[in-house]
């Protein structure tokens, strides 16, 4: 069995090498048809944008390398600046200079890599998966007796910080950056999956396009992952099956069958996304598409707002914020499968906890004041609000939140800093989830203290960084805004010590009472205890 998964990672390196390898590779060269309508779809009006542009990359060839939003920038910057002395704001140039770069890409790719999309895509996708698998499938047997294993977890360079997670997060910072800032370099790897989107959507690949279907596929296979360790552990298997099939019907392919089904507008929407985390369903472009879109935009938009004001808090009176964070949300999924290896990294320190306490509301507030900024905005038909261009908080929002925090830091800091980065600092939805979870909620972590052996091992797995083990060696339930109910603390517990429940309301809450001289009446408060 060591033999075949050495053989695996083998041949997931081999996959993997080329995967990254594309943004490097290739020929580009557009010809004069093709930039005409590329011209005419992205609605550039201007004459001495399209004459300097064509002038600069017609019928040129270009590599995988060269950086043709360079170029884009320095020609837009001309034309905008000759337009706006002129007053002529009709003919300025908006679009963004990557997405030029990154259209006149997809429009002007020739060669192997576009011509073999299938060979393509079993050389890389292909690979990576067989290998994944091979590696992971025999550990059925190399895990040996029933039980969750986490032996010499701290013994690997894989999952102790070490070297190979150190190239992990640098693969994972990266492919963000690209991803978000330099998409034009992200345009080999939608050939891949072209045959893939043309089916599903009618359209050809986008750089979103790689990165759902790549989130979905690292999650499937990390699924596999925690079937085969959790295997002894229901709950686990059924929540891992749980965020597998919202995150991939629900946020991938629902939303690609009603662009296919012409129900839907060019964003698509991920009927389970909740406002704050979609922090954009407010912004004034999403409200106008949606109330333009008939019935199903209508329908779309009154889901969102009883998801957020209704659907939201109720569950989590009901069954705490695990229900949404553990069992639905895409990102929690990702943090779930991917990110298990690295749950052991979240610090429990008293500083990290100050720190999240911060930031995760800050965070919260800055979505909700934008919403009411772009809201605002949005009925009064005003660019400016107290003095603040609406447009301007927006972007910022979008830049350091939906982009930086979400994307760069909170996926790509999993090897170093845990699974849980933008769930714990960053998420303003687990914001407002925790508020209803702290103060009014069924849900609550009971310990059986005098069962508890003081191991340690809850308060390393968990992923929230919360120190578990205080609470059941003192025998108190475990009621935290940050909680997101994984059940891992439970799950890796040799004494049974810790219980998952959603019970009465009663007794929820229960810190320890110093018990001095003649103060407490003990009999009263073991009787308050069972009750409890």
């Amino acid at each position: 069995m060591k033999a075949v998964q050495q053989i695996g990672i083998a041949i997931f390196l081999i996959g993997f090498g080329i995967f990254i390898s594309l943004p490097f590779l290739g020929n580009f060269k557009l010809d004069q048809k093709s930039f005409e309508e590329l011209m005419v779809y992205q609605g550039i009006n201007s004459e001495i944008f399209i004459k300097d542009l064509q002038a600069a990359i017609v019928d040129k060839d270009f590599s995988g390398i060269t950086p043709l939003s360079s170029i884009v920038a320095s020609v837009t910057e001309k034309a905008n600046a000759i337009h706006t002395e002129n007053k002529e704001w009709n003919k300025k140039v908006y679009a963004s200079d990557d997405g030029l770069a990154t259209s006149i890409r997809k429009e002007s790719g020739y060669g192997f890599i576009p011509e073999n999309k299938v060979l393509m895509w079993f050389l890389t996708f292909g690979l990576g998966i067989l290998g994944s698998l091979m590696f992971i499938l025999p550990q059925v047997i190399t895990l040996g007796r029933k039980g969750i294993k986490n032996n010499g977890i701290y013994h690997q360079s894989s999952t102790n910080r070490g070297w190979i997670a150190w190239l992990v997060f640098i693969f994972l910072v990266s492919f963000y950056l690209v991803l978000y800032f330099q998409s034009e370099y992200a345009v080999n790897w939608t050939y891949l999956v072209d045959p893939i989107s043309k089916n599903l959507s009618g359209n050809l690949a986008s750089h979103w396009f790689v990165y759902g279907f790549m989130y979905c596929t690292v999650m499937s296979v990390m699924a596999v992952r925690m079937y085969v360790k959790y295997r002894y552990n229901k709950y686990q298997v059924l929540r891992t099956t749980s965020v597998l099939f919202f995150q991939i019907v629900f946020a991938f392919l629902i939303p690609e069958v009603m662009v296919r089904l012409q129900l839907s507008y060019s964003k698509g929407y991920d009927f389970k996304n909740a406002f704050p985390l979609d922090y954009d369903f407010f912004f004034s472009w999403n409200l106008t598409e949606l109330i333009d879109s008939g019935g199903l935009g209508l329908f779309i938009l009154i889901w969102g707002i009883l998801l957020t004001v209704v659907v939201v808090p109720v569950m989590v009176y009901f069954f705490g914020k695990r229900w949404y964070c553990s069992w639905v949300c895409g990102c929690g999924g990702l943090a779930e499968t991917l990110g298990d290896p690295y749950r052991q990294h979240s610090s429990t320190s008293l500083f990290s906890w100050k720190v999240e306490r911060w930031l995760v509301h800050g965070v919260l507030v800055f979505a909700v004041v934008m919403t009411g900024f772009t809201l605002y905005g949005f009925f009064t038909e005003a660019n400016v609000v107290l003095g603040i261009e609406v447009q301007s908080i927006m972007n910022t929002y979008s830049f350091f939140i939906g982009a930086i925090f979400a994307g760069v830091i909170g996926t790509g800091f999993y090897p170093i800093f845990g699974n849980r980065v933008w769930c714990r600092f960053g998420c303003p939805l687990a914001a407002y989830l925790g508020f209803v979870q702290r103060f009014k909620s069924r849900f609550r972590i009971t310990t059986n203290g005098a069962q508890c052996i003081s191991c340690g091992n809850c308060t390393t797995y968990c992923e929230m960084g919360i120190d578990v083990r205080a609470y059941a060696q003192k025998g108190e339930n475990i009621v935290r805004s940050s909680c997101v109910g994984c059940g891992i603390c439970s799950a890796v517990c040799p004494r049974g010590v810790l219980k998952l429940e959603n019970g009465p309301e009663d007794g929820r809450i229960n810190p320890t009472e110093i018990l001095l001289g003649n103060d407490v009446d003990l009999i009263e408060l073991l009787n308050k205890r069972r009750q409890s």
